[in-house]
């Protein structure tokens, strides 16, 4: 018996119906296949750079740019014996013959590990895969050339970076999507503590697959830290139905007929008509010449709001082809909709107050970034319960350069390795064929 009376239709990227009828619990994080997939993968995969190392023992050049050591420099040919390295990595990184290891080769420059189930669970957190890929890339490299104990420091911090001088692995040539947990600021925060350029690069910019992947992170990360509980869950799940996987098709639907010539505001006049049509709000009491709403499921409308919150961001931002527009269309997007309606805007006022400080620390006075460094965990952009960082990810997926940090900057690393796994590249198609 389903959980929830509520069934969704799901739709692509493209305005095309996917899955007709689905309940709403077969979305969920604990529930659907392909989500659990994701994010075992997400804790079990570590991109190696095989190349960067190469690079760093000539040239000295390790842990940090600016850790060049002049004359302790190795001529190593890693990206050409790659097949083997990767063999003895896999040899030791395996719990037993024919498990669940996965080793992919990207033309020897750059591999991924998929580290075998075992050691995740055997262990207390996800630091368990990036540490044994490492602890393996460092002795493979040693087997391979024979290398002395004098010159295994060059080559062990070539791999891991300037750790464990260092909290984390700062120069590290192993990456996860994952930041360390010492950085996770507060419970069930590591599936939030992903930036949205990352995001960006794995989806390869195509915004409502971002923010599907984004949303997907946000909302388990909700799951993780209790926010999901008890009546909370059907709001989380219609939110993350509505804005994330393009339910009933709403966010195509209205960015589709404002594309063209449309601004925040026809957004919102799109979006109460659109709600007013299926049910969700109604006419209440008149004050003076101001119409106010009411609706019967305020969680329902939630997740209407934050559909549109999502397709405003994709018109304002795609007009420009900046990402930096996005902290205040959030804003003032929901200060529109609460002004025409008498209703709440996205996450009950969560995602405006996000936008108010997010203005001010990407782009504003301080001005110490740009918002594709931004993630849920961060101190300004954590506020919201999984309804800011997937409009976020889009912004930055439909910007033509404007961030002083580029996606291509930060992040491409993770376009060309974890941007290869189909379920993270196309989380729509994927998680609606696992229902």
């Amino acid at each position: 018996m389903a959980k929830y009376s509520d069934t969704i239709d799901l739709y692509d990227d493209e305005g095309k119906l996917l899955k007709s009828g689905v309940t709403l619990e077969k979305v969920s994080p604990v529930v659907n296949p392909a989500i659990k997939k994701m994010i075992d993968l997400t804790k079990r995969t570590i991109a190696v750079n095989l190349a960067g190392i190469e690079n760093g023992v000539k040239t000295g050049a390790v842990g940090t740019k600016a850790d060049k050591i002049m004359g302790r420099t190795l001529d190593l040919d890693i990206v050409k014996d790659s097949d083997a390295i990767m063999a003895k990595v896999k040899e030791m990184v395996q719990v037993e013959e024919g498990d669940d290891t996965n080793l992919k080769n990207f033309g020897g420059k750059l591999y991924l590990v998929e580290v075998p189930k075992a050691r995740i669970e055997a262990a207390a957190t996800y630091d368990a895969a990036i540490t044994s890929v490492a602890a393996a890339t460092t002795y493979a490299l040693l087997d391979q050339y024979d290398i002395g104990a004098f010159d295994a420091g060059i080559v062990k911090a070539a791999v891991w970076g300037t750790y464990p001088q260092t909290m984390d692995m700062k120069g590290a040539n192993v990456a996860s999507i994952l930041s360390i947990p010492q950085n996770n600021e507060g419970l069930g925060f590591a599936l939030r503590n992903i930036p949205a350029n990352h995001t960006v690069m794995i989806t390869a910019r195509n915004a409502m697959q971002g923010a599907a992947l984004a949303s997907t992170f946000e909302q388990a990360g909700q799951f993780e830290m209790g926010n999901a509980i008890g009546p909370f869950e059907r709001a989380q799940l219609l939110g993350y139905a509505y804005q994330g996987l393009n339910a009933n098709n709403i966010v195509y639907d209205l960015v589709k007929a404002n594309g063209a010539s449309g601004t925040i505001g026809t957004v919102v006049q799109s979006l109460v008509e659109r709600a007013i049509e299926d049910g969700v709000i109604a006419p209440g009491k008149k004050g003076g010449y101001f119409q106010y709403y009411d609706t019967k499921d305020p969680m329902l409308w939630n997740a209407y709001a934050a559909a549109g919150t999502l397709a405003a961001t994709m018109v304002n931002c795609g007009a420009g082809r900046f990402a930096q527009a996005v902290s205040s269309t959030l804003l003032y997007f929901n200060d529109l909709i609460e002004h025409e309606t008498g209703l709440p805007g996205c996450d009950y006022g969560r995602v405006m107050g996000t936008a108010v400080g997010f203005s001010f620390f990407s782009h504003s006075i301080y001005g110490g970034g740009g918002p594709g460094i931004f993630n849920g965990n961060h101190v300004v952009t954590r506020h919201s319960a999984g309804f800011a960082i997937p409009c976020v990810v889009a912004a930055c997926c439909v910007d033509a350069g404007t961030q002083m940090f580029a996606p291509e900057g930060t992040s491409k690393i993770y376009g060309e390795t974890y941007g290869k796994i189909e379920e993270f590249a196309k989380p729509l198609q994927h998680i609606a064929n696992a229902v």
